[in-house]
């Protein structure tokens, strides 16, 4: 027995995702953490934005407002998890013995 293709399939084609803006090569660790976190906001008022219009019936797209809330999540959560390390290393650079 031999089992024929699927007529109508299409393989999965992942859309491109817009890189968000990053800071210029030269810019130093104070202009690309400045980025970073004004990208961040941006994307949490994004995803506020879109639970907002859900909400009020203005659009009626779950998963776009579903994938704003997990990008605005993820984002946070690497944010804290930078600052942590940041964190870490900072106390143990001030807990070395000179």
């Amino acid at each position: 027995m031999t089992v024929g293709p699927i007529s109508g399939f299409q393989p999965f084609q992942p859309t491109p995702i817009a890189k968000p803006e990053a800071a210029p090569a030269s810019a130093g660790f104070a202009e690309r953490v400045g980025a970073a976190v004004e990208n961040l906001a941006a994307s949490q008022t994004k995803a506020a934005d879109s639970a907002k219009a859900y909400e009020l019936g203005k659009t009626s797209d779950l998963a776009s407002v579903m994938v704003d809330q997990q990008i605005s999540s993820l984002g946070f959560q690497f944010a804290l998890n930078v600052r942590n390390k940041a964190l870490t290393a900072y106390r143990d650079i001030m807990n070395m013995p000179v």
